[in-house]
């Protein structure tokens, strides 16, 4: 018999195999996710093996086989978002390169601490600086650890250098933040090496996007006011608690 004629078995067994597989695994995703309900199963585009890559602080997957990227979120069997812990221990990793002390602080000392980069001439920061304020008047003020990133606005880094320089660093980055701009802008050595440290320490945690925070050792990357919200509501839940315990010493 020719090579030909077996050529056509062949095809039809894969075939079979692959239509096997297919069933099989749709049945173990219903196992495995009863609580969801698919209209739809097939076959995925992605072939080969996949790996797990950090980009910008967001994880991404890449399949080299059939070259596709993933920007996706994986779950485990139980739920547990593992793109989301891969995340966080990232974050976590990289807090180590983040030294407090070198930060432009602002707002009480004993009040909750967020890690703050941020850029004077983007809007979303201005919008998390308005929120800032409305929720110190609300009672619920924040400490807040700036750090400058100087490389996505071309005026970032003269502003930023102004704030640094100005004898009120708060009310000067008050004032940029509402969208004041001095007819000069305050320079000096000391503001200028600092935004020079600001944008290493930007690269080396791997910042693309402002605003990006970290509060409770966790990454938030742009104003994601329902996260924060929650931020200050657990820190004022654990206020009257920890005010009770010291009462009590």
């Amino acid at each position: 018999m020719s090579p030909e004629r077996h050529e056509p078995a062949r095809s039809t067994q894969g075939s079979a195999s692959l239509h096997e597989a297919a069933a099989e695994a749709q049945v173990k995703l219903q196992q495995t996710f009863t609580n969801l309900q698919f209209e739809d199963f097939g076959p995925a585009p992605v072939e080969g093996p996949i790996y797990q890559a950090m980009a910008g602080g967001k994880i991404v997957y890449y399949a080299p086989r059939s070259e596709h990227l993933l920007f996706a979120t994986v779950y485990d069997r139980n739920g547990v978002n593992l793109t989301a812990l891969a995340q966080e221990q990232a974050a976590t990793r990289r807090l180590k390169a983040i030294d407090p002390g070198k930060a432009l602080a602002i707002g009480p000392v004993d009040a909750p601490t967020v890690i703050e980069f941020t850029d004077p001439d983007c809007p979303y920061c201005q919008a998390l600086d308005r929120f800032w304020s409305a929720k110190a008047v609300e009672g619920k003020p924040v400490r807040r650890l700036i750090f400058f990133v100087s490389g996505i606005h071309p005026t970032a880094a003269a502003k930023a250098e102004h704030i640094l320089c100005s004898p009120d660093r708060a009310t000067a980055f008050k004032a940029a933040y509402s969208g004041q701009t001095p007819p000069v802008l305050r320079q000096c050595a000391a503001g200028h090496d600092k935004v020079a440290e600001d944008a290493e320490l930007v690269a080396k945690v791997g910042v693309s996007g402002t605003p990006t925070l970290i509060a409770d050792g966790k990454l938030i990357s742009g104003f994601q006011q329902a996260e924060l919200e929650a931020f200050l509501d657990r820190h004022a839940k654990s206020a009257p608690a920890k005010a009770v315990s010291d009462v009590q010493r």
